[in-house]
């Protein structure tokens, strides 16, 4: 077992078939150089490096199935954690503007129930449209849009090009447009696209 601890094939093959040890070494391997590198992309941030190297590994986890053994991990590793950094980013960004927008316009939102009706019958379609998608084109929708994963990467995880990728997602945003416009004012499903 000596030998395969620093051959990261042999440890991601067996990761693919849920083996905790082989996570857990990799965690030990990898978890360090992560940290460091995040702590330096985010200027110090010890918490916030902190919690992206524990959701890059909950990740790596949840997707181990789909990872590339052939590819380098370091390099997968390093690629997930620069993203999860920067989608982080974003999504301060976006909560203090929302937040922003909130006090700016306090009176014109409306916190009613029926929105709240409509808002979870919309979201019941998208469930079901996303279900009716062809397998292979779902899992990309569903890695792209459910699980926040940029083109890049999904096609390193689905060992496809990144061109697949974007033609099977343009075809799902398509699908899911065309299905959507009965449910809901093209405002809203502007905005839910754009997710």
């Amino acid at each position: 077992m000596n030998e395969e601890i620093n051959n990261d094939h042999v440890l991601l093959e067996r990761l693919k078939r849920g083996d905790l040890a082989c996570f857990e070494l990799l965690y030990s391997k990898y978890s360090g150089k992560l940290y460091n590198y995040v702590l330096n992309l985010s200027k110090g941030d010890f918490y916030l490096a902190e919690e992206i190297v524990q959701n890059v590994f909950v990740k790596i986890w949840e997707i181990r199935q789909h990872i590339n053994t052939e590819g380098s991990f370091n390099s997968f590793v390093y690629t997930v954690g620069r993203n999860m950094f920067l989608n982080t980013l974003k999504s301060r960004l976006q909560a203090h503007l929302y937040y922003d927008y909130v006090l700016d316009h306090d009176d014109l939102l409306d916190n009613s129930v029926e929105k709240e009706i409509e808002y979870k019958m919309l979201e019941e379609q998208i469930n079901r449209l996303i279900e009716q998608l062809p397998p292979a084109r779902r899992n990309i929708y569903t890695l792209s849009r459910v699980k926040n994963l940029p083109n890049k990467e999904i096609a390193a995880l689905l060992d496809i090009s990144e061109n697949t990728v974007e033609s099977q997602l343009n075809k799902a945003t398509q699908f899911m447009r065309r299905n959507l416009l009965p449910y809901c004012n093209v405002i809203i499903l502007g905005l839910i696209m754009s997710l």
